[in-house]
């Protein structure tokens, strides 16, 4: 017999777990608009004058901490998930459609490489960066990236596969087209979905990652949109109006990227989940 109180409990819950996530967004959108000295005073009200002074102010300030953070971080997640994307489709088709015992080791190894924090591999990574001449570079952070997030690529992209009949990459061959050309001209285009995943899952984790950028960039070389709220916190003191500002400038651009891809998004999860 079913309990009378669950159909009460469970909206209880969904509005528990809900607020978990828009109290942030709240205080967040409230704050942007109010003055630094009444976000210290009642932070949870509304502004009572709204202004738009925090934006303003951070966009104009003469250390261009925005646009420098701004620009640092359409770079390197720009050219991660490029790189990521193209790489993880390739190693991700030649893993599916590949039958052999080292296939699937070599599959297992990368799978593995989920379950590491970036954190516990970071000091080696920098000893290895420094080493090329790529420590305190884009081109090391983005590097870092690429090897770091390759396994969840391979991961979607060859569950999303086995859902494809490879019986259109047979005609294909038999009618005399390459590999190279199989692989661009027929799989991929039908990787749509999945590439969507791909794509806003590492590009929403590569743009909000704070402690990679932060060791790797180091503090006096650039800053990423994470790491410049980070700078703008000071020891003893913190405008919170440009703190807020920059929160919530830098949530806009990963908001618009979504909302772009957002129709692939689920289909390109659940593609290869009864697939394979």
């Amino acid at each position: 017999m079913k309990d009378a109180r669950l159909p009460w409990l469970r909206p209880v819950v969904a509005l528990v777990i809900s607020a978990f996530f828009l109290v942030p967004l709240y205080m967040i959108l409230v704050n942007v608009f109010k003055r630094g000295e009444k976000i210290t005073q009642s932070p949870a009200s509304l502004p009572a004058p709204p202004t738009l002074d925090n934006i303003t102010g951070l966009l104009t300030r003469t250390d261009d901490l925005f646009w420098a953070s701004l620009t640092n971080s359409v770079v390197v997640t720009t050219l991660s998930i490029i790189l990521l994307t193209i790489l993880s489709a390739m190693l991700g088709h030649y893993l599916a459609r590949t039958r052999g015992r080292w296939a699937r080791v070599a599959t297992l190894l990368l799978l593995s490489g989920l379950m590491i924090p970036p954190q516990v591999i970071l000091m080696p990574v920098t000893q290895v960066l420094r080493a090329f001449g790529l420590m305190t570079t884009v081109q090391g952070l983005v590097l870092f990236n690429v090897g770091y997030y390759i396994p969840f690529g391979v991961f979607v992209f060859s569950g999303f596969l086995r859902g494809i009949p490879i019986e259109l990459e047979e005609a294909a061959a038999i009618d005399g087209a390459s590999r190279s050309r199989v692989f661009w001209r027929v799989v991929f285009p039908l990787l749509r979905p999945a590439t969507a995943s791909v794509l806003i899952f590492l590009g929403v984790w590569i743009w909000n990652d704070f402690i990679d950028p932060l060791v790797i960039l180091g503090p006096s070389q650039g800053t990423t949109i994470t790491t410049g709220i980070y700078r703008s916190i000071g020891q003893y003191q913190a405008d919170f109006g440009t703190v807020f500002a920059l929160m919530f400038l830098a949530t806009l651009p990963v908001l618009i990227f979504y909302l772009f891809l957002q129709k692939h998004f689920v289909k390109g999860l659940t593609g290869g989940a009864t697939k394979g």
